[in-house]
């Protein structure tokens, strides 16, 4: 920027002295040309015209003007050349400053230029501990790992018939436990199955064993029904039974009450008259009580037995209690039907409640769990 504006003082002087020159130059022409002695010029005096008064006079005044404008020109182009000197000192000053700053900051550049070197050595020499740091934390690390797969090799081989034994009794156990899974579940399917095939039957409980002596079982089983609920013959008719007899097969003398009788019914809406109608009134024959129940599997039988001390206490209490197919007890308490597939589950329920519990004095009775649904 400085060496810009020198070059153009330069160049306004040059021009400055230019014009001077060739302002000089045309006046000393038009002098020489319109000179009275007519020593200039290109004309001889013998050629020279006659000049008129008036042009003389126009002349001298157009040169007293031109010595005017030159007068004025050379004061003005004065004052220029003080001003531009003025402003050339004044950037000569500011170079100097400039100049001064410049060598300031090349002093700070080469100081910051060797604290970055500094710098630069110090980060090599603190990578250079890091990495040998690293190194050595890696053998260390790498010894470590040797010494513990010694001591895990070790260790396994320690443990090894001992792993194999109980991997063996797990898997044994597993199997055991599925055995034992797939067991219930058959056992569970075998029930339902049974009880499903037994849905047309239903079993007289009670009934004399010497009546059957007299009569077939099914002309018995026709009058407990013509003397119990009539109503039933009257609007299907003959009972149409499919088969009939005494459960166990063979008589035991030794048992002083009489066998069950199941009956096989072809038409399931009469059997399903026959023992909604027993639930509601006990049946009588000839005088003797006999009960009407659904035939159940034995071991759907057994499940329900073990509910009959509870059921008895549940009933003198006013529960409702009801035994739902297969083998599950419901009772009606606070507004609400709980049910319970065990016994133990009965018992846990009433221990919680400390009022119910003091007034069941019942031991729960060992009974296989039994399936959730109907």
């Amino acid at each position: 920027m400085r060496g810009t504006r020198e070059q153009t003082n330069t160049g306004r002087k040059e021009g400055v002295n230019l014009n001077k020159q060739q302002k000089q130059k045309k006046e000393t022409t038009i002098d020489s040309y319109y000179s009275p002695n007519g020593t200039e010029g290109e004309r001889s005096a013998n050629d020279k015209p006659e000049i008129p008064a008036n042009w003389i006079q126009a002349v001298e005044e157009l040169k007293t003007q031109l010595r005017e404008a030159e007068d004025n020109w050379e004061k003005n182009l004065k004052i220029k050349i003080s001003h531009l000197e003025t402003e050339a000192l004044e950037l000569k000053q500011e170079n100097s400053v400039l100049k001064a700053k410049i060598i300031q900051l090349e002093n700070e550049a080469k100081e910051l230029k060797d604290e970055a070197k500094e710098m630069k050595d110090e980060i090599k020499r603190m990578k250079d501990n890091l990495q040998r740091n690293s190194d050595q934390k890696e053998k260390d690390d790498q010894k470590a790992k040797d010494e513990i797969q010694s001591l895990r090799t070790r260790v396994k081989q320690l443990e090894s018939s001992d792993l194999t034994r109980q991997q063996d009794t797990i898997r044994q156990n597993k199997k055991n436990e599925k055995i034992e899974e797939n067991v219930k579940h058959l056992i569970h399917k075998t029930d339902d199955l049974e009880n499903r095939s037994r849905r047309d039957n239903l079993r007289i409980i009670g009934l004399p064993e010497d009546h059957d002596k007299r009569k077939s079982l099914d002309i018995i089983l026709e009058e407990i029904i013509q003397e119990n609920c009539p109503e039933i013959l009257e609007q299907e008719g003959k009972v149409e039974i499919e088969r009939i007899h005494r459960s166990p097969p063979v008589f035991n003398p030794q048992l002083t009450t009489p066998r069950n009788v199941i009956a096989k019914f072809k038409n399931n809406q009469i059997k399903e008259q026959v023992l909604q109608a027993a639930k509601k009134k006990p049946f009588r024959y000839h005088g003797n009580m006999v009960r009407i129940t659904q035939d159940l599997s034995a071991s759907t039988l057994k499940d329900r037995k073990a509910w009959n001390m509870i059921f008895r206490k549940a009933r003198e209490l006013g529960l409702q209690p009801r035994i739902k197919y297969p083998s599950k007890l419901t009772i009606f308490l606070q507004g609400k039907v709980w049910s319970f597939n065990t016994t133990e589950e009965f018992q846990a329920f009433i221990n919680k409640r400390p009022d119910l519990n003091r007034k069941f004095e019942v031991q729960p009775q060992n009974s296989r769990e039994s399936s959730k649904g109907n």
